[in-house]
Protein backbone atom coordinates (compact mmCIF):
# COMPACT_ATOMS: atom_id res chain seq x y z
CA UNK A 1 0.00 0.00 0.00
CA UNK A 2 3.12 2.27 0.33
CA UNK A 3 2.91 2.48 -3.53
CA UNK A 4 1.65 5.55 -5.20
CA UNK A 5 0.37 2.96 -8.13
CA UNK A 6 -0.59 -0.63 -8.43
CA UNK A 7 1.19 -3.98 -8.58
CA UNK A 8 -0.36 -4.31 -11.83
CA UNK A 9 0.93 -0.97 -13.56
CA UNK A 10 -2.77 1.32 -13.06
CA UNK A 11 -2.20 4.46 -11.52
CA UNK A 12 -4.22 4.79 -8.32
CA UNK A 13 -6.56 7.80 -7.75
CA UNK A 14 -5.41 10.34 -5.20
CA UNK A 15 -7.38 8.91 -2.35
CA UNK A 16 -9.40 5.98 -3.00
CA UNK A 17 -13.19 5.92 -1.53
CA UNK A 18 -14.81 2.92 -1.02
CA UNK A 19 -18.30 2.71 -2.31
CA UNK A 20 -20.86 2.17 0.23
CA UNK A 21 -20.90 -0.84 2.22
CA UNK A 22 -23.54 -2.66 4.78
CA UNK A 23 -19.95 -4.15 6.91
CA UNK A 24 -20.32 -1.28 9.64
CA UNK A 25 -24.16 -2.29 9.97
CA UNK A 26 -23.33 -5.84 9.91
CA UNK A 27 -20.51 -5.55 12.50
CA UNK A 28 -22.34 -3.29 14.93
CA UNK A 29 -25.21 -5.95 14.83
CA UNK A 30 -23.15 -8.58 15.70
CA UNK A 31 -21.52 -6.59 18.66
CA UNK A 32 -25.01 -5.80 19.68
CA UNK A 33 -25.62 -9.13 19.93
CA UNK A 34 -22.37 -10.41 21.41
CA UNK A 35 -23.62 -7.28 24.56
CA UNK A 36 -26.81 -8.74 24.70
CA UNK A 37 -25.75 -12.01 24.92
CA UNK A 38 -23.21 -11.61 28.08
CA UNK A 39 -25.61 -9.65 29.95
CA UNK A 40 -28.40 -12.51 29.66
CA UNK A 41 -25.55 -14.86 30.43
CA UNK A 42 -23.96 -13.13 33.54
CA UNK A 43 -27.59 -13.19 34.55
CA UNK A 44 -28.42 -16.98 33.52
CA UNK A 45 -30.82 -16.91 31.09
CA UNK A 46 -30.85 -19.76 29.03
CA UNK A 47 -30.51 -17.77 25.53
CA UNK A 48 -27.82 -15.63 26.72
CA UNK A 49 -25.12 -18.29 25.98
CA UNK A 50 -26.26 -18.90 22.60
CA UNK A 51 -26.85 -15.28 21.66
CA UNK A 52 -23.69 -14.83 22.21
CA UNK A 53 -22.23 -17.18 20.45
CA UNK A 54 -23.82 -16.57 17.20
CA UNK A 55 -23.13 -12.65 17.72
CA UNK A 56 -19.28 -14.20 17.90
CA UNK A 57 -19.84 -16.23 14.58
CA UNK A 58 -21.11 -13.40 12.85
CA UNK A 59 -18.72 -11.02 13.63
CA UNK A 60 -16.09 -13.32 12.38
CA UNK A 61 -18.07 -13.56 9.35
CA UNK A 62 -18.49 -9.72 8.99
CA UNK A 63 -14.47 -9.56 9.70
CA UNK A 64 -13.32 -12.01 7.25
CA UNK A 65 -15.55 -10.47 4.28
CA UNK A 66 -14.38 -6.80 5.30
CA UNK A 67 -10.93 -7.42 5.16
CA UNK A 68 -11.50 -9.43 1.90
CA UNK A 69 -12.83 -6.57 0.25
CA UNK A 70 -9.51 -4.61 1.60
CA UNK A 71 -7.64 -6.67 0.39
CA UNK A 72 -8.62 -6.78 -3.22
CA UNK A 73 -8.52 -2.87 -3.53
CA UNK A 74 -5.16 -3.12 -2.18
CA UNK A 75 -4.30 -5.61 -4.96
CA UNK A 76 -6.48 -4.18 -7.40
CA UNK A 77 -4.10 -0.85 -6.93
CA UNK A 78 -6.61 1.28 -5.74
CA UNK A 79 -4.59 2.51 -2.57
CA UNK A 80 -2.18 5.44 -3.12
CA UNK A 81 0.67 7.17 -0.84
CA UNK A 82 -2.58 9.19 0.89
CA UNK A 83 -4.08 5.97 1.86
CA UNK A 84 -1.06 4.28 2.49
CA UNK A 85 -0.64 7.33 5.25
CA UNK A 86 -3.82 6.57 6.55
CA UNK A 87 -3.42 3.08 7.32
CA UNK A 88 -0.41 3.44 9.14
CA UNK A 89 -1.54 6.41 11.25
CA UNK A 90 -4.83 4.54 11.85
CA UNK A 91 -2.40 1.30 13.12
CA UNK A 92 -0.55 3.83 15.15
CA UNK A 93 -3.22 4.92 17.16
CA UNK A 94 -4.61 1.54 17.19
CA UNK A 95 -1.76 0.55 18.95
CA UNK A 96 -1.45 3.34 21.39
CA UNK A 97 -5.07 2.64 22.60
CA UNK A 98 -3.73 -0.74 23.22
CA UNK A 99 -1.16 1.00 25.30
CA UNK A 100 -3.25 2.72 27.17
CA UNK A 101 -5.74 -0.23 27.86
CA UNK A 102 -2.71 -2.58 29.08
CA UNK A 103 -1.42 0.83 31.38
CA UNK A 104 -4.72 0.91 33.17
CA UNK A 105 -4.15 -2.95 34.11
CA UNK A 106 -0.77 -2.40 35.33
CA UNK A 107 -1.59 1.04 36.80
CA UNK A 108 -4.38 -1.51 38.98
CA UNK A 109 -1.51 -3.70 39.89
CA UNK A 110 1.20 -0.98 41.27
CA UNK A 111 -1.95 0.78 43.32
CA UNK A 112 -2.61 -2.15 45.03
CA UNK A 113 0.53 -3.73 45.73
CA UNK A 114 2.54 0.02 46.45
CA UNK A 115 -0.35 2.14 48.01
CA UNK A 116 -3.50 0.09 48.77
CA UNK A 117 -1.81 -2.95 50.55
CA UNK A 118 0.04 -1.20 52.98
CA UNK A 119 -2.24 1.73 53.75
CA UNK A 120 -4.77 -1.01 54.59
CA UNK A 121 -1.86 -2.52 57.30
CA UNK A 122 -1.49 0.67 59.53
CA UNK A 123 -2.63 0.75 63.09
CA UNK A 124 -5.62 2.84 62.20
CA UNK A 125 -6.54 0.31 59.67
CA UNK A 126 -5.38 -2.37 61.71
CA UNK A 127 -8.02 -0.90 64.64
CA UNK A 128 -11.24 -0.12 62.53
CA UNK A 129 -11.46 -2.30 60.18
CA UNK A 130 -9.14 -5.86 59.82
CA UNK A 131 -7.51 -6.18 63.06
CA UNK A 132 -4.55 -8.41 62.39
CA UNK A 133 -4.28 -7.72 58.57
CA UNK A 134 -0.96 -8.50 57.14
CA UNK A 135 0.20 -6.16 54.23
CA UNK A 136 1.93 -8.07 52.10
CA UNK A 137 1.58 -8.80 48.42
CA UNK A 138 -0.11 -11.36 47.95
CA UNK A 139 -2.38 -11.82 50.95
CA UNK A 140 -5.44 -13.68 51.47
CA UNK A 141 -7.55 -10.70 52.18
CA UNK A 142 -9.06 -9.63 55.75
CA UNK A 143 -10.09 -12.16 57.86
CA UNK A 144 -8.94 -15.25 55.69
CA UNK A 145 -11.42 -14.97 53.24
CA UNK A 146 -9.73 -15.69 50.46
CA UNK A 147 -8.64 -19.57 49.75
CA UNK A 148 -4.84 -20.60 50.32
CA UNK A 149 -3.22 -20.50 47.12
CA UNK A 150 0.01 -20.57 45.37
CA UNK A 151 1.90 -17.74 43.37
CA UNK A 152 3.11 -18.19 39.99
CA UNK A 153 7.06 -17.41 40.20
CA UNK A 154 8.94 -17.24 36.45
CA UNK A 155 10.15 -20.60 36.47
CA UNK A 156 9.83 -22.38 33.90
CA UNK A 157 6.62 -21.75 32.18
CA UNK A 158 6.86 -17.83 31.93
CA UNK A 159 10.48 -18.08 31.21
CA UNK A 160 10.07 -20.35 28.33
CA UNK A 161 7.51 -18.51 27.11
CA UNK A 162 9.75 -15.15 27.28
CA UNK A 163 12.25 -17.21 25.39
CA UNK A 164 9.42 -18.10 22.65
CA UNK A 165 8.03 -14.34 21.92
CA UNK A 166 11.54 -12.83 21.88
CA UNK A 167 12.64 -15.60 19.69
CA UNK A 168 9.43 -14.84 17.41
CA UNK A 169 9.99 -11.34 17.26
CA UNK A 170 13.61 -11.68 15.87
CA UNK A 171 12.18 -14.43 13.19
CA UNK A 172 9.56 -12.09 11.94
CA UNK A 173 12.07 -9.27 11.56
CA UNK A 174 14.14 -12.05 9.49
CA UNK A 175 10.92 -12.49 7.84
CA UNK A 176 10.72 -8.65 6.69
CA UNK A 177 14.03 -7.88 6.02
CA UNK A 178 13.86 -11.05 3.19
CA UNK A 179 10.38 -9.32 2.05
CA UNK A 180 11.92 -6.48 1.21
CA UNK A 181 14.91 -8.16 -0.18
CA UNK A 182 12.66 -10.03 -2.64
CA UNK A 183 13.50 -12.96 -1.18
CA UNK A 184 9.41 -14.55 -0.41
CA UNK A 185 10.85 -18.41 0.09
CA UNK A 186 12.80 -16.97 2.47
CA UNK A 187 10.60 -14.49 4.21
CA UNK A 188 7.50 -17.18 3.97
CA UNK A 189 10.03 -19.64 6.09
CA UNK A 190 10.91 -17.55 8.57
CA UNK A 191 7.13 -16.25 9.19
CA UNK A 192 5.77 -19.74 9.22
CA UNK A 193 8.11 -19.98 12.22
CA UNK A 194 6.61 -17.00 13.49
CA UNK A 195 3.17 -18.20 13.69
CA UNK A 196 4.22 -21.63 15.27
CA UNK A 197 6.13 -19.75 17.86
CA UNK A 198 2.92 -17.70 18.64
CA UNK A 199 0.67 -20.68 19.10
CA UNK A 200 2.69 -22.97 20.81
CA UNK A 201 3.22 -19.69 23.26
CA UNK A 202 -0.73 -20.21 23.72
CA UNK A 203 -0.34 -23.76 24.39
CA UNK A 204 2.30 -23.54 26.88
CA UNK A 205 0.17 -20.72 28.70
CA UNK A 206 -3.11 -22.46 28.74
CA UNK A 207 -0.76 -25.10 30.37
CA UNK A 208 0.39 -22.72 32.77
CA UNK A 209 -3.50 -21.77 33.70
CA UNK A 210 -3.93 -25.76 34.01
CA UNK A 211 -1.44 -25.89 36.98
CA UNK A 212 -2.40 -22.74 38.30
CA UNK A 213 -5.62 -23.69 39.06
CA UNK A 214 -5.36 -27.07 40.05
CA UNK A 215 -2.31 -27.47 41.27
CA UNK A 216 -1.38 -23.81 43.09
CA UNK A 217 -5.19 -23.32 43.94
CA UNK A 218 -4.60 -20.02 41.94
CA UNK A 219 -7.87 -18.93 41.04
CA UNK A 220 -9.97 -15.51 39.64
CA UNK A 221 -11.55 -15.16 42.77
CA UNK A 222 -7.94 -15.65 44.61
CA UNK A 223 -8.21 -11.56 45.97
CA UNK A 224 -6.56 -9.18 43.64
CA UNK A 225 -3.44 -11.00 43.18
CA UNK A 226 -5.25 -13.33 41.36
CA UNK A 227 -7.83 -11.21 39.41
CA UNK A 228 -5.10 -9.06 38.02
CA UNK A 229 -2.96 -12.29 37.03
CA UNK A 230 -5.62 -13.49 35.21
CA UNK A 231 -6.31 -10.09 33.77
CA UNK A 232 -3.44 -9.46 32.59
CA UNK A 233 -1.78 -12.35 31.18
CA UNK A 234 -5.35 -13.26 29.92
CA UNK A 235 -5.94 -10.41 28.18
CA UNK A 236 -1.97 -10.72 26.65
CA UNK A 237 -2.93 -14.26 25.87
CA UNK A 238 -6.05 -13.07 23.85
CA UNK A 239 -3.87 -10.46 21.62
CA UNK A 240 -1.20 -13.28 20.94
CA UNK A 241 -3.94 -15.42 19.46
CA UNK A 242 -5.01 -12.48 17.47
CA UNK A 243 -1.57 -11.29 16.54
CA UNK A 244 -0.98 -15.13 15.08
CA UNK A 245 -4.28 -15.15 13.28
CA UNK A 246 -3.08 -11.61 11.55
CA UNK A 247 0.04 -13.34 11.02
CA UNK A 248 -1.04 -16.71 9.75
CA UNK A 249 -3.61 -14.73 7.54
CA UNK A 250 -0.32 -12.40 6.25
CA UNK A 251 1.51 -16.19 5.62
CA UNK A 252 -0.87 -17.27 3.09
CA UNK A 253 -1.47 -14.11 1.16
CA UNK A 254 2.68 -14.26 0.65
CA UNK A 255 2.58 -17.65 -0.36
CA UNK A 256 -0.67 -16.43 -3.10
CA UNK A 257 2.22 -13.97 -4.19
CA UNK A 258 0.72 -10.58 -2.43
CA UNK A 259 2.82 -7.89 -1.24
CA UNK A 260 6.17 -6.92 -2.90
CA UNK A 261 9.30 -4.99 -1.72
CA UNK A 262 7.76 -1.82 -1.44
CA UNK A 263 4.28 -2.38 -1.27
CA UNK A 264 3.75 -4.46 2.01
CA UNK A 265 1.88 -2.51 4.58
CA UNK A 266 -0.28 -5.31 5.21
CA UNK A 267 3.09 -7.14 6.53
CA UNK A 268 4.22 -4.42 8.56
CA UNK A 269 0.99 -3.70 10.52
CA UNK A 270 0.55 -6.96 11.59
CA UNK A 271 4.51 -6.68 12.72
CA UNK A 272 3.83 -3.35 14.25
CA UNK A 273 0.82 -5.40 16.25
CA UNK A 274 3.66 -8.59 17.00
CA UNK A 275 6.59 -6.31 18.94
CA UNK A 276 3.70 -4.63 20.94
CA UNK A 277 2.94 -7.95 22.25
CA UNK A 278 6.21 -9.07 22.88
CA UNK A 279 7.12 -5.92 24.75
CA UNK A 280 4.22 -6.33 26.81
CA UNK A 281 4.83 -9.75 27.38
CA UNK A 282 7.92 -8.31 28.93
CA UNK A 283 6.45 -5.78 31.34
CA UNK A 284 4.37 -8.95 32.47
CA UNK A 285 7.53 -11.13 33.04
CA UNK A 286 8.84 -9.01 35.52
CA UNK A 287 5.80 -7.13 37.34
CA UNK A 288 3.66 -9.95 37.78
CA UNK A 289 5.70 -12.92 37.52
CA UNK A 290 9.44 -11.63 39.37
CA UNK A 291 8.11 -8.32 41.85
Amino acid sequence: MSASHSVRGKEAPYYYVPEKSAHPVRASFSLLLMLAGAAMWLNSWAAGRWTFLVGVVLLFIVLFGWFSDAIRESEAGLNSRRVDHSYRWSMAWFIFSEVMFFGAFFGSLWYARTITTPELSNLLHQTLLWPDFSGTWPNLGPAGVVDSFQTMGPFWLPTINTALLLTSGLTLTIAHHALRAAHRGKAIFWLAATVILGFVFVGCQAYEYFHAYYDLNLRFDSGIYGSLFYMLTGFHGFHVIVGASMLTVILFRLMRGHFTPDNHFGFEGAAWYWHFVDVVWLGLYLFVYWF
